[in-house]
């Protein structure tokens, strides 16, 4: 589903919020230009668009690659002012999704309107861009060249050496973009400023909908995240959205995540997700933050690497998503979130564990599900489990906010040692002591699932995340451990017949093997070693590609695309 071709007219005149304060800033069509300019020439259309309409460099059953779901949920139980909250919540997240669009690529317009093709239309949208996320950033369209690894946040024409001896103390502000001024110097900008009629417009919704919540926590929170997007500093608001507890309805907003940001792993895109809590779910899940600083004693690693000690003030809950925008919407979509980002909340606070119970059900019964039937041993099938998948997920999550986050020697936070590398090396991190962690909840008694139903289900997971290409910080962080899991034996590939078989103890060897390493590389910070072990582990083996390519053929889809809006859940 498109969004951008109904923004020309706000969502107030079509009657989903009900506003009556007459100084609030319009809200601009999606052609017409902010404060950022968007004349960069990567993202102009190539002369060819402006009669011929766009040629396609891929075979048309690329564009069938996601699975349409509809994001629905149960509303009854929430009252009118709840309902007409949720309403202006969606509504910010619209704006969340034009401006990840200026991240992402630019003014998207002339692109646009180029394409009369509904179904290629549907996949520039989802790619937010002429370059498949799912294949490397291929481009997809004729006339694009490679996409630039730090899109639309640098300088098309600024070196890494040119960024290095910049003399700005504020240059790895994640919250603002580089620019050139006039005379061709770097100049920072912050996001209030390069976008101040969006984020203006955002931040009146936000304090709309904090005027209508039920819980005084949420309420605080969503007048905080609109000081923020108007200021630049998120962490009051972070710091207290760590306190919101009591609420049914949840909001994920502003720019967070860095994996747009592939040249430095810095600058955070735009992006929204609006949430209602599965209560049954979340009562499931509680028992589990407490446990954080005995499991992180328990890590199999040195005494250095595992001396901070995670925050406890930490919450797990599960919730069915209904509406997601801007980096959440664009290529594989989320299906569990572990905020806030800040390493200075995380130790103070803890972290906050969202699992997408609804759109992690439409990926294991869409995709897991059937790559399984594919590629492993069907003796083992029986071992591939929603509630093994879900908990996979869950801790990985979890995981997250174990381990280190700043480094050993000079105390220097792991994010910034290990720039680019430290998204794939972090998800790796999660994904393995994900695992581990649930192998010590056994071992505690505090957990009751069958090591081998999460294996091999931890290694379907793997054949579904590794289609996300090389440009996925997840994709790239599921082939490092495949690739270790195979060298230490802990499954093996049946020639004849294709199919894959766990060996649960050298898989159980070959967790505590990749913890210590990808721990002990991010504590020592050390950026050429990591770069060097992500060059040896994170490619994708020949054999593997050929099997991936058996789930191609077989037409099993790389990921889902959302239906969504106000209609769905009867807004």
């Amino acid at each position: 589903m498109t969004f951008l071709r109904t923004l020309p007219v706000s969502l107030l005149a079509l009657g989903l919020v009900a506003c009556s304060e007459p100084a609030e800033p319009p809200v601009p069509p999606a052609a017409e230009p902010t404060t950022e300019s968007t004349t960069d020439a990567s993202t102009r259309p190539p002369d060819a668009l402006a009669g011929n309409g766009p040629e396609l460099l891929v075979d048309r059953d690329r564009l069938g690659i996601y699975h349409p779901v509809e994001l629905t949920a149960d509303l009854s139980g929430l009252s009118d002012d709840q309902r007409e909250m949720l309403r202006r919540l969606i509504e910010a997240g619209l704006l969340m999704e034009r401006l990840f669009w200026r991240q992402a690529f630019g003014d998207p317009t002339p692109l646009r309107e180029a394409i009369d093709d509904p179904e290629l239309l549907r996949f520039v949208d989802l790619n937010f861009g002429p370059w498949d996320r799912l294949n490397g950033n291929a481009p997809f369209l004729a006339g694009y060249g490679p996409k630039p690894p730090g899109a639309r946040f640098y300088p098309d024409d600024m070196t890494r050496e040119e960024y290095a001896a910049w003399n700005e103390p504020n240059k790895d502000d994640p919250y603002s973009l580089v620019r050139r001024d006039e005379a061709g110097e770097l100049v920072l900008v912050p996001y209030h400023q390069a976008f101040p009629v969006e984020l203006g417009r955002a931040a009146v919704l936000l304090r709309q909908a904090a005027a209508l919540a039920e819980s005084e926590a949420f309420a605080t929170y969503l007048a905080l995240r609109a000081d923020a997007l108007l200021t630049g500093d998120y962490r009051p608001s972070d710091m207290a959205w760590m306190d919101v507890r009591d609420n049914d309805i949840e909001l994920v907003f502003g720019p967070i995540e860095n994996y747009e940001d592939q040249l430095f792993g810095i600058r955070t895109a735009f992006e929204a997700f609006v949430l209602i809590k599965d209560r049954a779910w979340s009562e499931r899940l509680s028992r589990y933050a407490e446990l954080l600083p005995a499991l992180q004693r328990g890590l199999p690693v040195d005494e250095a690497y595992k001396a901070e000690q995670p925050g406890t003030d930490a919450d797990l809950n599960a919730y069915d998503a209904i509406f997601y925008a801007g980096d959440a919407n664009a290529g594989a979509k989320t299906i569990a979130i572990n905020l806030p980002n800040d390493e200075a909340v995380q130790l103070e606070k803890g972290t906050r564990r969202l699992q997408l119970k609804n759109t992690m059900r439409a990926k294991f019964d869409h995709i897991l599900v059937p790559i399984a039937e594919l590629l492993i041993d069907e003796r083992q099938l029986p071992n591939i489990t929603f509630d093994a998948f879900f908990a996979n997920v869950m801790f990985h999550e979890v995981a997250h906010g174990l381990g280190i986050k700043f480094t050993i020697d000079d105390g220097r936070p792991v994010r910034a040692a290990l720039a680019e590398h430290q998204s794939a090396i972090e998800e790796g991190k999660a994904d393995i002591l994900g695992l581990d962690m649930i192998e010590q909840l056994v071992a505690m008694e505090e957990w009751d699932g069958e090591l081998m139903d999460h294996y091999v289900t931890f290694l379907a997971g793997i054949f579904r995340s590794v289609r996300f290409g090389a440009s996925s910080a997840h994709g790239r962080a599921n082939m490092v451990a495949f690739n270790w899991f195979r060298e230490a034996g802990a499954f093996r590939r049946d020639a004849d017949t294709g199919r894959y078989t766990v060996d649960r103890a050298a898989f159980e060897q070959a967790v505590n093997g990749l913890s210590n390493r990808i721990l002990t590389l991010q504590g020592d910070g050390d950026y050429e070693a990591t770069g060097a072990f992500l060059e040896r582990y994170a490619v994708m083996p020949e054999q593997l590609a050929a099997d991936l390519a058996r789930a191609e053929a077989s037409g099993i889809p790389v990921d889902i695309r959302l239906i969504q809006g106000p209609d769905l859940v009867g807004l």
